[in-house]
């Protein structure tokens, strides 16, 4: 079979053909392995093997994307067709059309990111054996009952992307993942912790013995859990769910929604949003990153940058035709899937990291709710009013003293992220490098 560059340049040629006046391809060629055990037994193994080519061609402003997963060459012929009648029906879209090749990435390989494990396939054997042994570890843990499921993965993608600009670039990326839930307690009493790590490389991994202890300690902490206290109180963000609210950053400062006018930050590109001394940076070059890149989905060269310096809003993440909406020119940040156009998407940020540990932050807070779960969501995009299930420990004089779950907490944003206090326990390694967040006021807990 061909490799997914070559398919990408033939659907580039099969779309010139058509009729397309300009085009870009992506083609992701993939295999996964995933085991899962419970009881001691093999529950489930599944092994997939797949391709995905995606198309998106231009008639003058007009534009179309569509996707198959059979590469054969009367199904891309009828492909491309497909695409260009579709193109001709759009509507037309100034912002639509490619980067300019001067504008573009020099192609460059991927290899200084050390996004692929060269190490062969692992045998599904070897994938059940670690899962078994974090389950084995999670069972010995005291209090608890049963473990939900322990799981090991592995995965392998191929990526092509090439343009009619002139663009082409090409790199593998591997995964390798292994998780285990455990249930504490009994009936209606059972409480659920759980512990997981992914890596590019597998030798990064932790051990299977440390993540099936770690879940079980977590779940038998949460036996009898209850309802917390209604009132205003401090509420600490662990480091597992803090990253969700810079991802909540994230979403408002995306240059697609700003362009919509649906964004809470919509007018504070340049004012504070952040505490003074905060910054938070987007590095997609970090190595072994399961999403750093060189270049983005339209193939413009990728940069290290500060989306908030020292508290204050600096840029929106754009693609092209977000820039092109707003004035502005493209911050590389454009992502994509096979069937999709290009959208703005952020790669590894990371937030400045406080002084005090996350135990010291929990004496700061003295009496209000440690958070280190979250359940659904009702954020209003517009005027960032944030309202969360939540679960964790209610604090009293700095220490932990009980688990809580069915708890609520809700606040506004923009108020929230103006007043965080940033803990030193960030994992570096993960793709939203947020330390444990303590928000010392403005924030409802509803319990009890």
């Amino acid at each position: 079979m061909d490799s997914p560059a070559e398919l990408a340049a033939r659907l580039l040629d099969l779309a010139r053909r058509a009729g397309a006046d300009a085009a870009d391809a992506l083609v992701v060629r993939g295999a996964s392995l995933s085991v899962e055990v419970r009881g001691g037994r093999l529950e489930e193994a599944q092994r997939a093997e797949g391709i995905d080519l995606g198309l998106r061609v231009l008639v003058g402003r007009r534009q179309a994307a569509v996707s198959v997963s059979d590469p054969r060459e009367p199904v891309l012929t009828q492909l491309a067709e497909r695409a260009v009648a579709m193109a001709r029906e759009a509507p037309e879209d100034d912002t639509a059309g490619l980067a300019d090749p001067g504008e573009l990435a020099t192609a460059r390989a991927m290899e200084s990111l050390d996004l692929e494990d060269r190490s062969p396939e692992p045998d599904p054997s070897a994938l059940e054996e670690q899962a078994r042994r974090a389950e084995a570890a999670a069972l010995g843990v005291r209090g608890v009952t049963q473990v939900e499921s322990a799981s090991a993965g592995w995965s392998r993608r191929e990526i092509a992307l090439a343009a009619t600009n002139g663009f082409a670039g090409a790199y593998t990326r591997t995964e390798r993942g292994l998780s285990c839930s455990a249930i504490s307690g009994q009936g209606t009493a059972m409480e659920r912790d759980w512990d997981y790590d992914s890596r590019v490389h597998a030798s990064d991994l932790r051990s299977p013995e440390e993540i099936g202890r770690t879940a079980g300690e977590r779940a038998a902490a949460r036996e009898g859990a209850s309802k917390p206290p209604t009132g205003a109180f401090p509420v600490l963000f662990d480091e597992r769910v803090a990253g969700s609210l810079i991802g909540h950053l994230l979403s408002a400062i995306n240059g697609a929604a700003v362009a919509r006018g649906s964004s809470f930050l919509l007018d504070r590109l340049g004012e504070p949003v952040l505490p003074d001394g905060l910054t938070l940076r987007e590095d997609p070059h970090r190595p072994r990153n399961p999403v750093s890149r060189l270049w983005d989905a339209e193939g413009l060269p990728t940069r290290p940058k500060a989306l908030v310096e020292e508290g204050r809003l600096t840029t929106w993440l754009l693609d092209l035709a977000s820039a092109r909406r707003l004035g502005l020119r493209s911050t590389a940040n454009a992502a994509r899937g096979p069937g999709s156009a290009p959208a703005p998407s952020a790669t590894t940020v990371e937030l400045t990291q406080g002084t005090e540990t996350r135990d010291d932050l929990l004496r700061r807070m003295g009496r209000g709710l440690w958070v280190t779960s979250l359940i659904g969501s009702t954020i209003n995009p517009n005027t960032g009013d944030y309202s969360r299930g939540a679960g964790g420990f209610w604090v009293e004089g700095g220490v932990p003293v009980r688990p809580v779950s069915e708890a609520t907490v809700a606040g506004n944003l923009r108020d929230m992220l103006r007043r965080i206090v940033p803990a030193s326990d960030a994992r570096p390694h993960v793709t939203r490098v947020v330390p444990s967040l303590l928000i010392e006021e403005g924030m409802t807990v509803a319990g009890a």
